[in-house]
Protein backbone atom coordinates (compact mmCIF):
# COMPACT_ATOMS: atom_id res chain seq x y z
CA UNK A 1 0.00 0.00 0.00
CA UNK A 2 2.72 2.67 0.84
CA UNK A 3 4.46 1.42 -2.54
CA UNK A 4 1.19 2.37 -4.42
CA UNK A 5 1.05 5.59 -2.36
CA UNK A 6 4.50 6.96 -3.21
CA UNK A 7 4.33 5.45 -6.86
CA UNK A 8 0.87 8.32 -6.86
CA UNK A 9 2.54 10.93 -5.10
CA UNK A 10 5.58 10.66 -7.48
CA UNK A 11 3.27 10.87 -10.69
CA UNK A 12 0.54 13.78 -9.02
CA UNK A 13 3.27 15.20 -6.48
CA UNK A 14 0.70 15.04 -3.67
CA UNK A 15 3.19 16.81 -1.48
CA UNK A 16 4.25 19.90 -3.56
CA UNK A 17 0.23 20.31 -3.57
CA UNK A 18 -0.58 19.92 -0.14
CA UNK A 19 -2.62 16.68 -0.88
CA UNK A 20 -2.58 12.77 0.21
CA UNK A 21 -4.25 9.80 -1.66
CA UNK A 22 -7.12 9.38 0.62
CA UNK A 23 -8.00 13.16 0.02
CA UNK A 24 -8.00 13.34 -3.73
CA UNK A 25 -9.69 9.73 -3.87
CA UNK A 26 -12.78 11.41 -2.33
CA UNK A 27 -12.53 14.55 -4.11
CA UNK A 28 -12.79 12.48 -7.23
CA UNK A 29 -15.53 10.40 -5.65
CA UNK A 30 -17.42 13.71 -4.48
CA UNK A 31 -17.17 15.57 -8.48
CA UNK A 32 -18.44 12.37 -9.83
CA UNK A 33 -21.50 12.20 -7.85
CA UNK A 34 -22.13 15.65 -8.76
CA UNK A 35 -22.22 15.38 -12.68
CA UNK A 36 -23.35 11.75 -13.00
CA UNK A 37 -26.55 13.03 -14.04
CA UNK A 38 -25.35 13.51 -17.11
CA UNK A 39 -25.36 9.69 -17.83
CA UNK A 40 -28.69 9.94 -17.82
CA UNK A 41 -29.65 13.53 -19.59
CA UNK A 42 -27.52 13.26 -22.48
CA UNK A 43 -28.76 9.90 -23.77
CA UNK A 44 -31.92 11.50 -23.28
CA UNK A 45 -31.30 14.78 -25.10
CA UNK A 46 -29.60 13.08 -28.07
CA UNK A 47 -32.18 10.25 -28.65
CA UNK A 48 -34.67 13.44 -29.69
CA UNK A 49 -32.25 13.81 -32.38
CA UNK A 50 -32.58 10.29 -33.66
CA UNK A 51 -29.43 8.38 -31.81
CA UNK A 52 -29.72 5.20 -29.95
CA UNK A 53 -30.06 5.36 -26.33
CA UNK A 54 -28.28 2.47 -25.43
CA UNK A 55 -25.25 3.36 -27.55
CA UNK A 56 -25.13 7.16 -26.53
CA UNK A 57 -25.03 6.15 -22.87
CA UNK A 58 -21.83 3.96 -23.34
CA UNK A 59 -21.03 6.96 -25.40
CA UNK A 60 -21.18 9.48 -22.69
CA UNK A 61 -19.37 6.61 -19.85
CA UNK A 62 -16.49 6.25 -22.34
CA UNK A 63 -15.73 9.85 -23.60
CA UNK A 64 -16.49 11.18 -20.48
CA UNK A 65 -13.43 8.50 -19.29
CA UNK A 66 -11.29 9.74 -21.70
CA UNK A 67 -11.65 12.86 -21.10
CA UNK A 68 -11.35 12.99 -17.59
CA UNK A 69 -8.23 10.56 -17.59
CA UNK A 70 -6.63 12.90 -19.89
CA UNK A 71 -7.26 16.31 -17.51
CA UNK A 72 -5.44 13.90 -14.92
CA UNK A 73 -2.71 11.96 -16.30
CA UNK A 74 -1.27 14.86 -18.58
CA UNK A 75 -2.24 17.53 -17.24
CA UNK A 76 -2.12 16.12 -13.45
CA UNK A 77 -5.80 18.89 -12.62
CA UNK A 78 -8.63 18.30 -10.50
CA UNK A 79 -10.83 18.83 -13.32
CA UNK A 80 -13.41 16.02 -14.87
CA UNK A 81 -15.03 16.11 -18.62
CA UNK A 82 -17.98 15.19 -20.24
CA UNK A 83 -20.37 15.71 -22.42
CA UNK A 84 -21.49 18.83 -22.13
CA UNK A 85 -25.36 20.38 -20.92
CA UNK A 86 -26.42 22.95 -23.26
CA UNK A 87 -23.78 21.51 -26.29
CA UNK A 88 -25.70 18.55 -26.11
CA UNK A 89 -29.42 20.57 -26.45
CA UNK A 90 -27.54 22.65 -29.60
CA UNK A 91 -26.97 19.55 -31.18
CA UNK A 92 -30.24 18.11 -31.29
CA UNK A 93 -32.52 21.35 -30.98
CA UNK A 94 -30.12 23.94 -32.77
CA UNK A 95 -28.53 21.93 -35.20
CA UNK A 96 -30.12 18.38 -36.19
CA UNK A 97 -33.86 19.74 -35.47
CA UNK A 98 -33.10 23.64 -36.33
CA UNK A 99 -31.00 23.17 -39.36
CA UNK A 100 -31.70 20.18 -40.54
CA UNK A 101 -28.76 18.00 -40.20
CA UNK A 102 -28.77 14.68 -39.38
CA UNK A 103 -27.14 13.53 -36.43
CA UNK A 104 -24.11 12.03 -38.33
CA UNK A 105 -23.89 15.14 -39.98
CA UNK A 106 -23.90 16.96 -36.79
CA UNK A 107 -20.88 14.43 -35.27
CA UNK A 108 -18.91 15.24 -38.45
CA UNK A 109 -18.93 19.01 -37.14
CA UNK A 110 -18.07 18.35 -33.64
CA UNK A 111 -15.51 16.02 -34.81
CA UNK A 112 -13.81 19.16 -36.95
CA UNK A 113 -14.61 21.95 -34.05
CA UNK A 114 -12.43 18.61 -31.96
CA UNK A 115 -9.16 19.15 -34.48
CA UNK A 116 -9.47 22.72 -34.86
CA UNK A 117 -9.08 22.77 -31.17
CA UNK A 118 -6.15 20.96 -30.91
CA UNK A 119 -4.50 23.40 -33.71
CA UNK A 120 -5.24 26.23 -31.91
CA UNK A 121 -4.09 24.93 -28.74
CA UNK A 122 -0.74 23.90 -29.74
CA UNK A 123 -0.04 27.22 -31.22
CA UNK A 124 -1.35 28.69 -28.44
CA UNK A 125 -4.27 31.04 -30.05
CA UNK A 126 -7.01 29.06 -27.95
CA UNK A 127 -6.78 31.54 -25.22
CA UNK A 128 -6.15 34.68 -27.69
CA UNK A 129 -9.26 33.67 -29.38
CA UNK A 130 -11.38 33.70 -26.05
CA UNK A 131 -10.13 36.75 -24.61
CA UNK A 132 -11.12 38.63 -28.48
CA UNK A 133 -14.90 38.21 -26.91
CA UNK A 134 -16.29 40.93 -24.67
CA UNK A 135 -16.64 39.49 -20.80
CA UNK A 136 -20.41 40.87 -21.23
CA UNK A 137 -20.53 39.02 -23.86
CA UNK A 138 -19.28 35.71 -22.98
CA UNK A 139 -21.36 36.42 -19.51
CA UNK A 140 -24.65 36.58 -21.76
CA UNK A 141 -23.97 33.87 -23.48
CA UNK A 142 -23.60 31.24 -20.13
CA UNK A 143 -26.76 33.12 -18.74
CA UNK A 144 -28.78 32.75 -22.44
CA UNK A 145 -27.61 29.12 -22.41
CA UNK A 146 -29.03 28.55 -18.84
CA UNK A 147 -32.46 30.00 -20.09
CA UNK A 148 -32.49 27.43 -22.99
CA UNK A 149 -31.68 24.52 -21.03
CA UNK A 150 -34.44 25.46 -18.32
CA UNK A 151 -37.00 26.00 -21.43
CA UNK A 152 -36.30 22.28 -22.43
CA UNK A 153 -36.70 21.27 -19.08
CA UNK A 154 -40.01 22.79 -18.68
CA UNK A 155 -40.88 21.20 -22.13
CA UNK A 156 -40.34 18.13 -21.54
CA UNK A 157 -41.86 18.08 -18.28
CA UNK A 158 -45.22 19.09 -19.51
CA UNK A 159 -44.91 22.18 -17.58
CA UNK A 160 -44.94 24.46 -20.43
CA UNK A 161 -46.76 23.90 -23.40
CA UNK A 162 -47.65 25.22 -26.56
CA UNK A 163 -50.56 27.53 -27.19
CA UNK A 164 -51.85 29.22 -30.01
CA UNK A 165 -53.17 32.11 -28.69
CA UNK A 166 -50.25 32.95 -26.54
CA UNK A 167 -47.50 30.69 -27.90
CA UNK A 168 -47.06 28.44 -24.52
CA UNK A 169 -48.82 28.35 -21.60
CA UNK A 170 -49.11 25.98 -18.25
CA UNK A 171 -49.51 22.23 -18.55
CA UNK A 172 -52.49 20.29 -16.69
CA UNK A 173 -51.40 19.46 -13.32
CA UNK A 174 -53.75 16.83 -13.58
CA UNK A 175 -51.41 14.61 -15.58
CA UNK A 176 -49.45 12.27 -13.73
CA UNK A 177 -46.38 13.01 -16.02
CA UNK A 178 -46.34 16.64 -15.20
CA UNK A 179 -47.06 15.88 -11.55
CA UNK A 180 -43.87 13.30 -11.37
CA UNK A 181 -41.64 16.67 -12.97
CA UNK A 182 -43.12 18.81 -10.36
CA UNK A 183 -42.32 16.56 -7.28
CA UNK A 184 -38.88 15.92 -9.09
CA UNK A 185 -38.43 19.61 -9.60
CA UNK A 186 -38.93 20.37 -5.15
CA UNK A 187 -37.20 17.66 -4.13
CA UNK A 188 -33.76 18.31 -6.46
CA UNK A 189 -34.85 22.53 -5.68
CA UNK A 190 -34.50 21.20 -1.50
CA UNK A 191 -31.35 18.98 -1.98
CA UNK A 192 -29.82 22.09 -4.13
CA UNK A 193 -30.59 24.68 -1.40
CA UNK A 194 -29.76 22.19 1.58
CA UNK A 195 -25.91 22.02 -0.55
CA UNK A 196 -26.48 18.06 -0.55
CA UNK A 197 -24.02 16.36 -2.78
CA UNK A 198 -24.79 14.92 -5.53
CA UNK A 199 -27.94 16.37 -5.48
CA UNK A 200 -28.93 16.57 -8.78
CA UNK A 201 -28.45 12.92 -8.89
CA UNK A 202 -30.28 11.99 -6.56
CA UNK A 203 -33.51 13.82 -7.31
CA UNK A 204 -33.33 11.86 -10.73
CA UNK A 205 -33.16 8.21 -8.81
CA UNK A 206 -35.37 9.76 -6.06
CA UNK A 207 -38.38 10.97 -9.51
CA UNK A 208 -37.81 7.46 -11.15
CA UNK A 209 -38.35 5.51 -8.13
CA UNK A 210 -41.81 7.54 -7.15
CA UNK A 211 -42.62 7.29 -10.51
CA UNK A 212 -42.91 3.76 -10.20
CA UNK A 213 -46.56 3.37 -8.38
CA UNK A 214 -47.67 6.16 -10.16
CA UNK A 215 -47.45 4.42 -13.38
CA UNK A 216 -44.98 6.70 -15.40
CA UNK A 217 -41.47 4.65 -14.45
CA UNK A 218 -41.36 1.99 -16.96
CA UNK A 219 -39.18 -0.64 -14.92
CA UNK A 220 -39.51 -3.21 -17.85
CA UNK A 221 -37.78 -1.27 -20.29
CA UNK A 222 -34.58 -2.34 -18.92
CA UNK A 223 -34.86 -5.65 -20.14
CA UNK A 224 -34.37 -3.71 -23.60
CA UNK A 225 -30.45 -2.40 -22.81
CA UNK A 226 -27.42 -4.05 -24.90
CA UNK A 227 -23.74 -3.01 -24.92
CA UNK A 228 -23.67 -2.36 -28.05
CA UNK A 229 -22.09 1.11 -28.89
CA UNK A 230 -22.09 0.40 -32.61
CA UNK A 231 -25.53 2.20 -33.78
CA UNK A 232 -23.09 5.74 -33.06
CA UNK A 233 -19.29 4.55 -33.16
CA UNK A 234 -17.69 5.77 -36.09
CA UNK A 235 -20.88 7.47 -38.02
CA UNK A 236 -19.96 10.63 -38.25
CA UNK A 237 -20.74 11.58 -42.42
CA UNK A 238 -17.94 14.22 -43.21
CA UNK A 239 -19.78 14.39 -47.55
CA UNK A 240 -23.10 14.85 -45.49
CA UNK A 241 -22.15 17.70 -43.73
CA UNK A 242 -20.06 19.16 -46.64
CA UNK A 243 -22.96 18.55 -49.19
CA UNK A 244 -23.42 21.57 -51.49
CA UNK A 245 -26.51 20.92 -52.97
CA UNK A 246 -29.38 24.50 -53.23
CA UNK A 247 -27.09 26.54 -51.30
CA UNK A 248 -24.28 26.54 -53.29
CA UNK A 249 -20.83 26.25 -52.23
CA UNK A 250 -20.49 29.64 -50.63
CA UNK A 251 -24.12 28.74 -48.72
CA UNK A 252 -22.71 25.35 -47.71
CA UNK A 253 -19.51 26.47 -46.64
CA UNK A 254 -21.24 29.04 -44.45
CA UNK A 255 -23.99 26.63 -43.23
CA UNK A 256 -21.00 24.40 -41.68
CA UNK A 257 -18.72 27.05 -40.57
CA UNK A 258 -21.65 28.62 -38.37
CA UNK A 259 -22.43 25.15 -36.89
CA UNK A 260 -18.50 24.27 -36.00
CA UNK A 261 -18.05 28.02 -34.70
CA UNK A 262 -20.90 27.91 -32.29
CA UNK A 263 -20.32 24.63 -31.17
CA UNK A 264 -16.34 25.81 -30.72
CA UNK A 265 -17.28 29.42 -28.81
CA UNK A 266 -19.78 27.72 -26.47
CA UNK A 267 -17.01 24.99 -25.71
CA UNK A 268 -14.61 27.49 -25.34
CA UNK A 269 -16.08 29.84 -22.61
CA UNK A 270 -17.39 26.85 -21.04
CA UNK A 271 -14.42 25.49 -20.28
CA UNK A 272 -12.05 28.48 -19.78
CA UNK A 273 -14.29 29.68 -17.69
CA UNK A 274 -14.79 26.59 -15.32
CA UNK A 275 -10.85 26.55 -15.28
CA UNK A 276 -10.14 29.57 -14.44
CA UNK A 277 -13.11 29.88 -11.82
CA UNK A 278 -12.95 26.84 -10.32
CA UNK A 279 -8.93 27.46 -10.23
CA UNK A 280 -9.32 30.55 -8.70
CA UNK A 281 -11.80 29.02 -5.56
CA UNK A 282 -9.14 26.64 -5.03
CA UNK A 283 -6.05 29.16 -5.01
CA UNK A 284 -4.47 26.96 -7.60
CA UNK A 285 -4.03 30.81 -10.08
CA UNK A 286 -0.44 32.05 -10.43
CA UNK A 287 0.09 35.99 -9.43
CA UNK A 288 -1.02 36.87 -13.37
CA UNK A 289 -3.93 34.45 -12.83
CA UNK A 290 -3.49 32.21 -15.12
CA UNK A 291 -3.85 28.29 -13.81
CA UNK A 292 -0.71 26.40 -14.18
CA UNK A 293 -0.85 23.55 -17.42
CA UNK A 294 -4.11 25.63 -18.59
CA UNK A 295 -2.77 24.29 -22.29
CA UNK A 296 -2.68 20.57 -21.37
CA UNK A 297 -6.31 21.21 -19.84
CA UNK A 298 -7.15 22.82 -23.24
CA UNK A 299 -5.63 19.88 -25.10
CA UNK A 300 -7.36 17.10 -22.90
CA UNK A 301 -10.88 19.11 -24.08
CA UNK A 302 -10.42 19.03 -27.64
CA UNK A 303 -9.13 15.45 -27.90
CA UNK A 304 -12.27 14.42 -25.63
CA UNK A 305 -14.46 16.27 -28.24
CA UNK A 306 -13.42 14.40 -31.04
CA UNK A 307 -12.88 11.16 -29.21
CA UNK A 308 -16.33 11.83 -28.39
CA UNK A 309 -17.66 12.55 -31.80
CA UNK A 310 -16.14 8.77 -32.93
CA UNK A 311 -17.73 7.37 -30.04
CA UNK A 312 -20.97 9.25 -31.10
CA UNK A 313 -21.84 12.15 -28.40
CA UNK A 314 -21.96 15.63 -28.37
CA UNK A 315 -18.89 18.36 -27.49
CA UNK A 316 -17.12 17.07 -23.95
CA UNK A 317 -16.65 20.22 -22.23
CA UNK A 318 -14.58 20.57 -18.88
CA UNK A 319 -17.38 20.60 -16.02
CA UNK A 320 -18.33 23.10 -13.59
CA UNK A 321 -19.18 20.41 -11.10
CA UNK A 322 -15.43 19.72 -11.14
CA UNK A 323 -15.42 22.72 -8.21
CA UNK A 324 -17.56 20.23 -5.97
CA UNK A 325 -14.15 17.89 -6.08
CA UNK A 326 -11.65 20.39 -5.44
CA UNK A 327 -14.37 22.39 -2.47
CA UNK A 328 -13.26 18.52 -0.92
CA UNK A 329 -9.81 19.11 -1.29
CA UNK A 330 -9.06 18.07 -4.71
CA UNK A 331 -5.86 19.74 -6.22
CA UNK A 332 -3.92 16.99 -8.80
CA UNK A 333 -4.71 14.73 -11.12
CA UNK A 334 -5.66 12.03 -8.64
CA UNK A 335 -8.61 13.27 -8.69
CA UNK A 336 -9.84 13.29 -12.44
CA UNK A 337 -8.19 9.98 -12.46
CA UNK A 338 -10.54 8.54 -9.90
CA UNK A 339 -13.30 10.37 -10.96
CA UNK A 340 -13.04 8.87 -14.73
CA UNK A 341 -12.54 5.55 -13.06
CA UNK A 342 -15.84 5.81 -11.92
CA UNK A 343 -17.20 7.28 -15.24
CA UNK A 344 -16.27 4.05 -16.33
CA UNK A 345 -17.53 1.37 -13.70
CA UNK A 346 -21.00 3.02 -14.49
CA UNK A 347 -21.21 1.12 -17.61
CA UNK A 348 -22.95 -1.56 -15.32
CA UNK A 349 -25.63 0.92 -14.89
CA UNK A 350 -26.51 1.03 -18.19
CA UNK A 351 -30.05 -0.66 -17.63
CA UNK A 352 -30.65 1.00 -15.13
CA UNK A 353 -30.62 4.30 -17.18
CA UNK A 354 -32.83 3.33 -19.91
CA UNK A 355 -35.78 3.14 -16.74
CA UNK A 356 -35.09 6.66 -16.12
CA UNK A 357 -38.60 8.98 -17.23
CA UNK A 358 -37.89 11.86 -19.32
CA UNK A 359 -40.02 13.71 -16.56
CA UNK A 360 -37.46 12.46 -13.77
CA UNK A 361 -34.39 14.30 -16.56
CA UNK A 362 -36.52 17.50 -16.83
CA UNK A 363 -36.04 18.85 -13.45
CA UNK A 364 -32.54 18.59 -13.98
CA UNK A 365 -32.25 20.58 -16.95
CA UNK A 366 -34.54 23.30 -15.04
CA UNK A 367 -31.76 23.26 -12.24
CA UNK A 368 -28.91 23.08 -14.50
CA UNK A 369 -30.79 26.37 -16.32
CA UNK A 370 -30.39 28.03 -12.68
CA UNK A 371 -27.20 27.31 -12.13
CA UNK A 372 -26.05 28.94 -15.49
CA UNK A 373 -28.39 31.67 -15.15
CA UNK A 374 -25.87 33.54 -11.89
CA UNK A 375 -23.38 34.40 -14.96
CA UNK A 376 -25.88 37.28 -15.65
CA UNK A 377 -24.64 39.23 -12.44
CA UNK A 378 -21.35 39.62 -13.77
CA UNK A 379 -22.82 41.90 -16.83
CA UNK A 380 -23.42 45.99 -16.22
CA UNK A 381 -26.91 46.85 -17.24
CA UNK A 382 -26.37 49.93 -16.25
CA UNK A 383 -24.32 50.37 -19.31
CA UNK A 384 -27.01 49.77 -22.26
CA UNK A 385 -24.19 49.85 -24.53
CA UNK A 386 -23.17 46.05 -23.08
CA UNK A 387 -26.47 45.49 -21.76
CA UNK A 388 -28.28 45.62 -25.27
CA UNK A 389 -26.02 43.11 -27.37
CA UNK A 390 -25.99 40.78 -23.71
CA UNK A 391 -29.67 40.99 -23.73
CA UNK A 392 -30.19 39.79 -26.96
CA UNK A 393 -27.80 36.82 -26.30
CA UNK A 394 -29.68 35.79 -23.35
CA UNK A 395 -33.72 36.31 -24.77
CA UNK A 396 -33.22 35.08 -28.31
CA UNK A 397 -31.72 31.22 -27.56
CA UNK A 398 -34.97 30.81 -25.47
CA UNK A 399 -37.20 32.90 -28.07
CA UNK A 400 -35.68 31.73 -30.79
CA UNK A 401 -34.63 27.89 -29.42
CA UNK A 402 -31.34 28.36 -31.30
CA UNK A 403 -27.75 28.94 -29.08
CA UNK A 404 -26.34 29.83 -32.21
CA UNK A 405 -28.87 32.48 -32.93
CA UNK A 406 -28.36 34.41 -29.38
CA UNK A 407 -24.54 34.39 -29.99
CA UNK A 408 -24.61 35.66 -33.85
CA UNK A 409 -27.12 38.41 -32.06
CA UNK A 410 -24.97 39.43 -29.91
CA UNK A 411 -22.05 39.66 -31.89
CA UNK A 412 -23.92 41.32 -34.84
CA UNK A 413 -25.50 44.50 -31.82
CA UNK A 414 -22.24 44.22 -29.90
CA UNK A 415 -20.06 45.34 -33.31
CA UNK A 416 -22.97 48.16 -34.55
CA UNK A 417 -23.28 50.05 -30.94
CA UNK A 418 -19.38 49.46 -30.69
CA UNK A 419 -19.36 51.74 -34.56
CA UNK A 420 -22.14 53.66 -33.97
CA UNK A 421 -20.35 55.30 -30.87
CA UNK A 422 -17.53 55.74 -32.93
CA UNK A 423 -15.34 52.68 -30.17
CA UNK A 424 -15.06 50.67 -33.81
CA UNK A 425 -11.25 50.36 -32.25
CA UNK A 426 -12.59 48.76 -29.09
CA UNK A 427 -13.51 45.58 -30.65
CA UNK A 428 -11.26 43.04 -31.81
CA UNK A 429 -11.36 42.03 -35.72
CA UNK A 430 -12.40 38.74 -34.90
CA UNK A 431 -15.58 40.10 -33.72
CA UNK A 432 -15.90 41.89 -37.14
CA UNK A 433 -15.36 38.92 -38.87
CA UNK A 434 -17.92 36.88 -37.13
CA UNK A 435 -20.76 39.66 -36.91
CA UNK A 436 -20.13 40.16 -41.04
CA UNK A 437 -20.80 35.74 -41.37
CA UNK A 438 -23.87 35.88 -39.48
CA UNK A 439 -25.45 38.83 -41.16
CA UNK A 440 -24.49 37.15 -44.35
CA UNK A 441 -26.30 34.03 -42.76
CA UNK A 442 -29.12 35.54 -42.09
CA UNK A 443 -29.70 37.66 -44.61
CA UNK A 444 -28.09 36.82 -48.42
CA UNK A 445 -27.06 33.35 -48.31
CA UNK A 446 -29.49 30.06 -48.71
CA UNK A 447 -29.89 28.63 -45.45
Amino acid sequence: MNENASALEKMFKLKENNTDVKTEIIAGITTFVTMAYILFVNPDILSVAGMDFNAVFLATCLSAAIGTFIMGFYANLPFAQAPGMGLNAFFTFGVVLGLGYTWEQALAAIFISGLLFILLTITGTRTAIVEAIPDSLKHAIGGGIGLFIALIGFKNAGIVVPYEATLVTLGSFQDPKVLLSVIGLVITGILMAKRVKGAILIGIISTMLIGIPLGVTNTAVALDFNFDITPTLFKMDFPGLLNIGEAGIVGALTSVLTVVISFSLVDMFDTIGTLIGTGAKAKMLDEKGRLPNMNKALMADAVATSAGAVLGTSTVTTYVESAAGVAEGGKTGLTAVTTGILFLCAIVLAPFALMVPQQATAPALIIVGVLMMGAVREINFDNFEEALPAFFTIALMPFSFSIANGIAAGFIFYALVKVALGKAKEVHPAIYILAILFILRFTILPH
